[in-house]
């Protein structure tokens, strides 16, 4: 795919960045400034005569072409829909995905708002209100280039990559491989309470962080982990707290959701399957994408005793989270 040997973004310099939206026949004012992100690179540019954009050069070899083209026309129509999200811009080309010297980037005009605050009947009932007719549309066609969230690709692969790897201390190896085949064996158990669940097209990433607000309400952002999978992975990372305080949340979301669409309550048994999986894969991630500077010197932790202590801990609260009762709503 391209002719990196170790880091494809040492080759991101940037000159290329700013040859990269001029190529696109934007004229550019010079100004550059790098935003928070790892897994891809993203940067806000300056327009001569406009307002900024935003553009998103992608890790190469992630995803296929046909892969980001499947998120770019989901969140495309989704906007054209009026829901709110970072939809790609196409510049009158024949496509949104674009290229320059090897790497492939996609450009969107430059949102406003604060990160997000799910706290409050107002604003759970806002978000459920958008994640219902987001996925009334997700559940109109399935992707086919993009994998779907299961417990092969999020655990089980993410496990198998790490006790390969020397990522674990000898001293802890024990102890955490007992402990994520435990968590693992009960993830399927909770994907068996709830049966056969309908897959849909998700945003896959619904947290804080990827949702402005604004006087609008919210504003979805960055479906670069769009997937197929059941709704309620858009749910549960709005919900915090104990089960009381979730239960309690989970009624202002579903009140919102259930305007335009139904919700199988079935999918509640996932919750904490899903935040398991999601713990496990993070984990693997980071192992996955050591080789990236930015990675080592963002997570200095990772790899440590404390940082594998502190997993193994969290894997066994979900051990005992996963043996009880949802947060069924009222």
């Amino acid at each position: 795919m391209n002719d990196f040997s170790t880091h494809p973004y040492d080759r991101l310099t940037p000159d290329v960045v700013l040859d990269a939206i001029e190529s696109i026949g934007l004229r550019l004012d010079g100004r550059l400034l790098a935003l928070n992100s790892y897994e891809n690179r993203v940067y806000q540019i300056g327009v001569e005569d406009e307002a900024p954009v935003v553009a998103k050069f992608y890790r190469p070899e992630r995803w296929s072409d046909a892969a980001i083209l499947e998120e770019h026309g989901f969140t495309l129509e989704l906007a054209a829909r009026e829901i709110p999200v970072g939809a790609p811009l196409s510049f009158d080309r024949d496509s949104t995905l674009h290229r320059h010297r090897g790497f492939r980037f996609a450009v969107y005009a430059r949102l406003c708002g604060r990160m997000a605050e799910f706290a409050g009947e107002l604003n759970l009932t806002w978000m459920g209100r958008y994640l219902g007719r987001m996925h009334a549309l997700g559940a109109t066609r399935a992707y086919v280039a993009r994998p779907s969230l299961d417990i092969a690709t999020f655990g089980d692969a993410s496990r198998d990559f790490l006790r390969a790897g020397a990522w674990l201390p000898g001293t802890l190896r024990a102890a955490w491989e007992s402990t994520v085949d435990a968590a693992l064996e009960l993830a399927r158990a909770c994907f068996q309470r709830a049966g056969p669940v309908e897959h849909l097209r998700l945003h896959g990433d619904c947290h804080a962080g990827n949702v402005l607000w604004n006087d609008a309400g919210p504003l979805f952002v960055d479906f670069d982990d769009s997937r197929m999978g059941p709704a309620v992975q858009d749910l549960w990372m709005l919900l915090s707290g104990d089960r009381d305080g979730m239960r309690l949340q989970l009624e202002h979301v579903l009140a919102g959701y259930r305007l335009f669409r139904p919700f199988d309550v079935r999918e509640l048994h996932l919750i904490e399957a899903l935040r398991t999986l999601r713990l496990i894969h993070h984990s693997a991630w980071l192992a996955r994408r050591w080789d990236d500077p930015a990675f080592p010197a963002a997570f200095p932790w990772f790899g440590t005793e404390h940082y594998w202590q502190e997993r193994i801990l969290e894997l066994r609260e979900q051990i005992a989270l996963m043996q009880e009762e949802p947060p069924w709503p009222q």
